[in-house]
């Protein structure tokens, strides 16, 4: 897998709606015909169809020429950890700054926020034309800058200092005559007057751009590599894959880092509503499509937690993960990850015939880990499922690092997933064409 494309999908993904925008022009691309959740759909045998929700959240899937059968998924999130600007976003309280006024989203390692440039990016809804439609914003210059507290007026700040998110945390945009400023530019780039600007979703993001770096080339670092490591190279198997027995289905879904609890998240109804939709299209009844939908397989796929160099005391020594070593498989004994003995079993078989390395995660016994979009999306959708990830470093930091060979590795894993045929014969028997 080419590193730099990677790099590429990053670059165009500043936010969750520009990763659903690129997704979906990706998919376009690639034969992809777009659904309208507010209109009938016609679903031929065969086809190959998106659908979005949102703009933030995209499901596709590919229908085998035979017509009705299960569903293998794979879901992955588009939103990171970020500061998010309140609607009203200028603060300027100090005569000679204009600050903004954000709040956090997700749980982010805030000091890797300060320092360093930043830009704007998101959705605003304009009135244009007699109605009120999106457009997608993005400022792509060093716009704000969140600057540190020198050492000398804080010396603590090397004794674990607390950031207090509305006081340590707001970006400055510019000096006194910059009063206004944002909004203007905003209403600019959409080609309006500011007046015209009916509401936003806007996001700071980080602005440095990918790089590859070790001693060998082995690493690669940039912003939102959780998830976007995952959305990418499960989009490059899903539209590469070959045709195959059951229905492909690309889930990529909004506000995993916040609890998935929206309409567009996985604990919405959005992959039930599109699995329904679909069998229906194809002239199921209600028992028919439950019958598919127990028959089938979903991959949940979002980062994993490779060993730090400097504190591989925090991991479990017989489960742990490495960068360049493969697709991890992540457990949990109280199903903060839906992996089980069947899943896993699968899922290993699956790498096996890809020639892909698997390694296995869990969490130290004493020390409470995190959670993933399956587990979540199974309450709706319930289904047999794995989770799976790829190593990094630095999770939910500004910039975060993972290894440039499982790019590959999950890519030809995923591929294989969706050229492969999995049939359930019975409850716990399976087998794989």
């Amino acid at each position: 897998m080419d590193v730099q494309s990677f790099f590429d999908f990053v670059a165009a993904s500043p936010s969750a709606f520009h990763a659903c925008r690129e997704a979906c022009r990706q998919l376009a691309a690639a034969g992809y015909t777009p659904l309208n959740e507010f209109e009938a759909w016609t679903v031929k045998p065969g086809g190959k169809y998106y659908v979005t929700r949102n703009a933030s959240s995209v499901i596709a899937f590919r229908v085998p020429e035979t017509g009705l059968a299960p569903f293998q998924i794979v879901a992955s999130h588009s939103d990171s950890p970020v500061f998010k600007l309140k609607p009203k976003v200028e603060e300027s309280r100090l005569d000679h700054y204009v600050r903004l006024n954000v709040e956090k989203y997700g749980g982010m390692i805030m000091s890797t926020w300060l320092d360093r440039p930043l830009s704007i990016a998101g959705r605003v809804l304009v009135k244009m034309d007699g109605h009120v439609q999106t457009m997608m914003v993005d400022l792509a210059r060093d716009a704000v800058l969140i600057p540190n507290m020198p050492i000398h007026f804080n010396r603590d700040m090397n004794d674990g200092f607390k950031f207090d998110p509305q006081v340590d945390l707001l970006p400055l945009y510019g000096d006194a005559a910059s009063a206004g400023g944002l909004e203007a530019e905003i209403a600019r780039q959409c080609g309006v007057e500011k007046e015209d600007v009916v509401a936003s979703d806007l996001f700071l993001y980080n602005r440095m751009p990918g790089t590859r770096w070790g001693a060998e080339g082995e690493f690669i670092s940039c912003p939102r590599i959780d998830d976007l490591e995952c959305a990418f190279t499960s989009l490059m198997a899903f539209i590469r894959a070959e045709k195959h027995g059951n229905t492909a289905v690309y889930a990529l879904f909004d506000n995993e880092e916040v609890g998935s609890r929206t309409k567009q998240g996985a604990d919405s109804s959005f992959l039930t509503d599109v699995l329904f939709r679909l069998c229906g299209a194809l002239g199921a009844d209600d028992a028919e499509t439950r019958q598919m939908i127990a028959a089938s397989f979903m991959v949940s796929a979002d980062n994993a937690h490779a060993v730090h160099p400097n504190h591989p005391e925090k991991y479990d020594a017989d489960n742990r993960t490495w960068m360049n070593e493969g697709v991890v498989i992540k457990h949990n004994a109280n199903q903060a990850y839906t992996t089980d003995a069947v899943s896993d079993a699968v899922f290993t078989c699956i790498c096996e015939k890809a020639g892909v390395p698997v390694q296995h995660f869990s969490n130290l016994s004493n020390l409470a880990g995190g959670s993933t979009l399956g587990n979540i999306a199974n309450t709706h959708v319930s289904i047999n499922t794995v989770d799976i990830g790829l190593a990094q470093l630095a999770m939910h930091s500004s910039y975060e690092t993972a290894g440039a060979k499982d790019l590959t590795y999950m890519t030809d894993a995923l591929r294989k997933f969706y050229e492969t045929t999995i049939r359930f014969r019975m409850d716990g028997m399976f087998t794989l064409a």
